[in-house]
């Protein structure tokens, strides 16, 4: 009998150590990815898998480690999180699985974005729409910065114009 609760007491031990370090991996990784989800230009009618089309494979990892890492407690934190990157289709399926229990081992996101690209699902996003950069306007060259001179008490600024 006390072989099989020390057994069942290195399992969980295994299990909470791993689930800690999905949990911290989780964060950091969705604090990396924030910013560049946030520039994805996803269409407003893209359904599941044309949304999992357009998205990067890290975040479906760190999806998948938040929702192992806290099981069905990862639900609100996925929701708001999805809910700030503007990916709204995705949030609704991320947030009903993470409340199914025992799903958690399963990295869900991670078999349907392999699945979307591999069985052809969804649309195919546009070479245009990946990278917003690429028709953002140019930044105007910066104008040189205004001088004072103090000996003569003369403004010279950017348009030359003498002021006294």
């Amino acid at each position: 009998m006390d072989t099989l609760f020390e057994t069942l007491r290195g399992i969980f031990t295994v299990l909470l150590i791993a689930m800690g370090v999905s949990i911290v991996l989780g964060c950091i990784g969705l604090a990396a990815l924030a910013r560049g989800i946030r520039r994805l230009r996803i269409p407003p009618d893209a359904d599941f898998f044309t949304t999992m089309r357009y998205i990067p494979l890290p975040l479906v990892i760190v999806l998948d480690l938040l929702d192992f890492g806290l099981d069905i407690f990862s639900a609100p934190i996925i929701w708001i999180a999805l809910d700030r990157m503007g990916l709204y289709n995705l949030r609704n399926k991320a947030t009903i699985e993470a409340l199914i229990p025992i799903t958690n081992v399963i990295p869900t996101f991670t078999v349907c974005w392999f699945a979307a690209r591999l069985f052809n699902l969804g649309m195919q996003p546009w070479p245009y729409e990946r990278d917003v950069r690429a028709d953002r306007p140019r930044a105007l060259p910066r104008r040189p910065p205004a001088m004072i001179d103090m000996d003569e008490q003369r403004y010279y600024g950017p348009d030359r114009n003498d002021r006294a």
